[in-house]
């Protein structure tokens, strides 16, 4: 037997199995046509890397288990809004509404507020982070940790591997924090049990919280790109959000599950109760491979169906499935005001490239594309009509909506979705309308990028 014939027997025995194990999990059309096309170009690699990043949803009794949080109230209040709706379909812990939530835009005033934070805590401290930079700004938070854990306090790290890999793969700056009685874990370790593990789903939480009566979320890792005592030139346009309250239970349950999962040891979140404070709604919505379905992006699917004046969305990334797309230019259609806020150019290129082709399919049926030309912009928020504001972690992409470990929160409250609305309002008024008429070349390399979307 030739080896061309071997090389052929190979390529159809893999996509066999594939085209089998992605049927069996009953994976889109598109998914399984990206799959196979790369089995096709690239048959040993495409094959391997297959079943290293191709599951989206834990399945095995072994991983991490199905996160559901507890909640708190005896009953969901009527009428629903279009968001409460679906997510009470799946279950998902209802709205609170004893909370107190402050926004913060600028990365010196964030700093200032999270290093105040650690320095008040009394009994924890515990810290999601996809990025966790070694700089000069994280240095002075490391420090401040390891005196709270020299003093007693319960202070958590849980840090995702790939996103800080330079701090995984040299711990030192980690040794004085974990001598003090600190703990510090990596979710999913990339050197252990590579092919056990589920490598492409990352941590991508970011949860800061406080004695359990605290908490801050939003987009903003831990690095001086993101935040500092200084003015930095190139610093990216972010924001984070301060939560004291009710909503501060689900954010503790979230951290203690993706902890006790990565550290091997059991934790709970404390009982006791967590005191309203303030007037403002909030629901709390964790997404990713433990969630046992797709809620978030039903009810996001959900949310622009339903809006009746406006969508205003702000993402760095904008890699949206065909649903996305389809509901966004149907109410577009309906003559719903619906904004795209993106950077001229993010920091990744590919990226760049392939969310080109939905961007002019966007603006071609009416949508305002805007390109915000300042540094380069991280915030990731939704406004829907005037009735809901989405904050958290979660991008406009596939990886975001379907493979990442993700939270957000919805913020009922016309006052918050005012401030939102005025800064957005900023970001427009600095941004250009539009996208640059692309060559033939570009055109048809845009639309190819397109194939590979659910993987980017």
């Amino acid at each position: 037997m030739s080896y061309v014939t071997l090389y052929v027997l190979f390529i159809v025995a893999a996509q066999s199995v594939t085209m089998l194990h992605m049927l069996y999990l009953r994976r889109n059309h598109s998914t399984i046509l990206v799959w196979l096309m790369l089995i096709l170009l690239f048959p040993f690699p495409a094959f391997l890397l297959y079943f290293i990043f191709g599951n989206r949803k834990i399945r095995q009794k072994s991983k991490k288990s199905t996160l559901i949080l507890q909640d708190q109230r005896q009953s969901y209040p009527a009428p629903l809004n279009p968001i409460e709706t679906v997510l009470a379909s799946h279950d998902i812990a209802g709205t609170t509404a004893g909370n107190d939530v402050h926004l913060y835009f600028d990365g010196m005033e964030a700093y200032g507020v999270l290093l105040q934070e650690i320095l008040n805590a009394q009994e924890s401290i515990y810290i999601s982070t996809y990025i966790f930079k070694n700089d000069s700004m994280t240095r002075v938070i490391l420090e401040a940790l390891t005196q709270k854990a020299a003093q007693g306090v319960d202070v958590r790290l849980l840090i995702d591997a790939v996103g800080s890999y330079g701090l995984y793969f040299w711990q030192r700056p980690l040794r004085a924090f974990r001598k003090a009685g600190g703990k510090a874990v990596f979710f999913m370790p990339i050197l252990k049990d590579p092919l056990k593990n589920y490598i492409n789903l990352r941590n991508h939480r970011k949860i800061y919280l406080f004695d359990e009566r605290i908490a801050f979320a939003g987009g903003m890792n831990l690095g001086k790109k993101y935040l500092g005592p200084k003015r930095a030139k190139k610093r990216w346009v972010d924001m984070i959000f301060r939560i004291e309250g009710e909503a501060v239970f689900f954010y503790a349950e979230i951290f203690m599950a993706d902890y006790s999962y990565a550290s091997g040891e059991k934790g709970e979140v404390s009982q006791k109760a967590v005191k309203p404070v303030g007037s403002v709604a909030v629901q709390v919505v964790p997404s990713g491979p433990d969630i046992s379905s797709d809620a978030l992006y039903e009810t996001l699917l959900s949310a622009i169906h339903s809006a009746v004046r406006r969508v205003w969305i702000v993402t760095p990334y904008f890699v949206p499935d065909e649903s996305v797309l389809r509901a966004l230019i149907i109410a577009k259609h309906k003559g719903v005001d619906v904004k795209l806020i993106t950077p001229a150019e993010s920091d990744h290129w590919i990226a760049d490239i392939g969310r080109s082709s939905y961007m002019r399919e966007s603006e071609e049926n009416g949508i305002e594309v805007l390109l915000y030309k300042g540094n380069m912009l991280h915030t990731k928020a939704l406004l829907f009509d005037d009735y809901a504001v989405m904050l958290g972690s979660v991008n406009i992409d596939n990886r975001s909506l379907f493979l990442n470990y993700e939270v957000v929160s919805f913020v009922y409250a016309k006052a918050l979705v005012g401030e939102m609305e005025q800064w957005i309002g900023n970001l427009i008024a600095h941004s250009t309308f539009g996208m640059k008429k692309g060559s033939k070349k570009r055109v048809i390399l845009e639309n190819f990028m397109r194939i590979f979307s659910p993987q980017l």
